[in-house]
């Protein structure tokens, strides 16, 4: 998987292979091997001779909060390609997925299983609302409305395993 990750205002392109609890960590053309085992809500990663604590959770503004060694940082990861095509987007004039009409399908960035299935066919929910956990590459990942509707269709359940760009949910 390549995903673009934005660190204090810089981005990178990482990419990501695994076996057997060792990664194969490609940052902007420079490989390294991780040996990442969790240990609860934290991850002990091993790389090259480093040993890391790092932990990951929601940082509330559409981003994530790392902590490493106890240090916090503010972290965006979005698929490859995924920053450059939204500045595209918008120095087009695109309109924004928030303010489009019609249904919305919100599907999985990447292959999974499904943990949690956070609402209901006809439940109303607000902007980034929670919808669907799905873990891939052992984290997981929170899937959320990309605007305020109403769920129109739910097409998983908890434990299911989804392919990437599976439709999970579909909001009106």
């Amino acid at each position: 998987m390549t995903f673009d990750v934005e660190v204090a205002g810089r981005t990178r392109t990482v990419e990501v292979a695994s076996a057997d609890g060792v990664y194969r960590v490609v940052v902007d053309g420079r490989p390294r091997t991780v040996d990442a085992v969790r240990a609860g809500a934290t991850w002990s990663l091993l790389v090259g001779v480093r040993s890391r604590e790092v932990s990951v959770g929601d940082d509330g503004d559409g981003g994530l909060a790392v902590y490493v060694d106890g240090r916090r940082l503010a972290v965006r990861v979005t698929a490859a390609g995924g920053a450059r095509r939204r500045a595209a987007r918008r120095r087009s004039g695109g309109e924004h997925a928030a303010s489009a009409a019609g249904p919305m399908s919100v599907g999985a960035p990447m292959p999974g299983r499904v943990v949690a299935v956070l609402v209901a066919v006809g439940e109303s929910v607000a902007a980034r609302q929670g919808l669907v956990i799905v873990e891939a590459m052992k984290m997981e990942n929170e899937l959320r409305a990309p605007r305020a509707g109403r769920v129109a269709d739910v097409r998983v359940m908890q434990g299911a395993l989804v392919d990437a760009k599976a439709v999970l949910v579909v909001i009106e």
